[in-house]
Formats: C-alpha cells, structure tokens, sequence
C-alpha cells in the first residue's frame, strides 16, 4: 500500500465539503492550503486554474487530481476532499466528480511532483480504495485511509 503520510497532513482532509463549482472549490482547497503552509491562496488557485485550463484534471470515476506548481513551498503538499454533492470537472468520462486530491509542488520539483503525482493516482485508480474513501465516516478516517491507518480506526 502506498501511504501518504509524507506529503497529506490530518489537518488537509475534508469531508463532505460543499461547493457549487470548480472555481469555488479550488478557492476553498486554496484557503486550506494557505493555512498550512506560507503560500497565497489567491496565488494557488490561480495556478489550479491555469493548470485546469490546459486540460481536465478529472481522469474518470467521479475522481479528479488538480496540481500545480507554487513558488515558496518547502515540498509536495497534499490536500484531499470529498465533496457532499458532485461537480461538473470536464473529467475524460464526463462523470461528475465527488473525490479530489489537491497536490501543489515546489516550482523547482520535477522528479518530486512526478511521483507524488502518480502515488496519488494509482490510489486514486483502485475502485475499492475509492469506494472505502466514499464510505469514510469521518475526516479521520479518510486521513487514516491515505495515511495507512497511524493508529487511528478507519471505520470512523
């Protein structure tokens, strides 16, 4: 199993966040992000959106992995949420996406940002795995899902 633990903190899990759209959403994840780590929120939704812009990050089964490259960073950084109510993402099977996996990486992070990038999406790509992170009664839990479990209980 690949844990996460290096790159996605307790505090950057969100379950049942509620957005109307992308642009919000990135906006919410943006607001997180700035509270961990020294970045600028309007700075990193802008480069989610930019990124966005070059093709969906949405890569089917309602799941999507938006990342972008932040000048400051001290590394990868992660963010995951599970939205209440899916949203239109553009994704490859035009299915709305409801599993987010927010990455942002250092602008000088090539290598780095290229294997955090596929840790994530070959998790993201095992449908039970997605299904347990669905069914997750808490923040907890999904933490303790990515994360290999860390001693807490992933049923909630």
């Amino acid at each position: 199993m690949d844990s996460l633990v290096d790159i996605l903190a307790p505090g950057a899990v969100a379950a049942g966040m509620v957005v109307p759209n992308k642009k919000v959403l990135f906006q919410q994840m943006a607001a997180t992000a700035a509270r961990l780590v020294d970045v600028d929120a309007r700075v990193v939704a802008d480069r989610l959106s930019d990124r966005e812009r070059l093709g969906s990050t949405g890569f089917g089964g309602g799941v999507a992995i938006p990342h972008a490259k932040i000048d400051g960073l001290p590394g990868v950084v992660g963010l995951f949420a599970r939205l209440s109510t899916p949203i239109d993402f553009a994704a490859v099977d035009d299915m709305p996406v409801d599993i987010v996996f927010l990455l942002l990486s250092p602008t000088d992070a090539g290598v780095e940002h290229l294997k955090a990038l596929a840790r994530v999406s070959r998790r993201l790509r095992d449908r039970v795995f997605v299904a347990k992170l669905r069914g997750a009664a808490s923040e907890d839990a999904l933490y303790a899902l990515f994360t290999g479990g860390n001693g807490r209980d992933p049923a909630g």
